[in-house]
């Protein structure tokens, strides 16, 4: 009898299990082609500091499935070492560093969460958690993308330096502060392994 209730509830079980659930892996790279950089202001100009892509050498897991039209993603990391961002000069890297606690910290980590709107041809919404300086906040961010056998996925998003409790330094004396908002732009290629 305790086998037969058990053979039933599995039945059913299964019969209401989403087919689109199943947990799906693979792996990953970002190709040379690809560019990412972070761009903010100060009170009297702009800096740029670009990532070195070329540190993306080790393939990337990637786990997802598809839940509800859209893909669920965990444990799928892009990891941005602090060290490997250029802002054009060993002081503005060293202030860059200072700024996002790289001594404590030394990496940037975005976690891809969630794709929604994935039976669009070019345009989704992505959920990314973005770590800096140890501190966790999740984005949507509108992506584009081309898909010629390799992905071409292209976004920006606005992050206040002060969501991640980080202020907002000042130099020389108070004359040169940088703005609260700085922006990340990427434009990566993406290959499947």
């Amino acid at each position: 009898m305790k086998k037969g209730l058990i053979l039933v509830f599995a039945l059913i079980t299964l019969a209401f299990t989403n087919k689109e659930a199943v947990v799906k892996s693979t792996m990953v790279t970002i190709g040379e082609e690809s560019a990412l950089q972070v761009k903010g202001k100060t009170n009297v100009n702009t800096f740029t500091c670009h990532y070195d892509v070329n540190q993306f050498k080790n393939p990337i897991p990637v786990r997802y499935a598809l839940q509800n039209g859209k893909m669920v993603f965990s444990e799928t990391k892009l990891q941005l070492k602090t060290n490997n961002f250029d802002c054009g000069g060993k002081a503005i890297n060293k202030d860059f560093r200072e700024i996002l606690k790289a001594d404590q910290y030394p990496h940037i980590n975005l976690y891809l969460k969630e794709i929604k709107n994935v039976k669009s041809n070019t345009n989704v919404e992505v959920l990314v958690d973005i770590e800096i300086a140890g501190v966790k906040k999740d984005y949507i961010i509108p992506v584009s993308f081309k898909n010629n056998n390799q992905f071409y996925i292209k976004g920006q998003v606005g992050v206040c330096l002060t969501d991640f409790y980080i202020e907002t330094p000042k130099k020389f004396f108070g004359l040169i502060s940088i703005e609260n908002e700085i922006e990340i732009d990427f434009n990566l290629l993406v290959q499947e392994n």
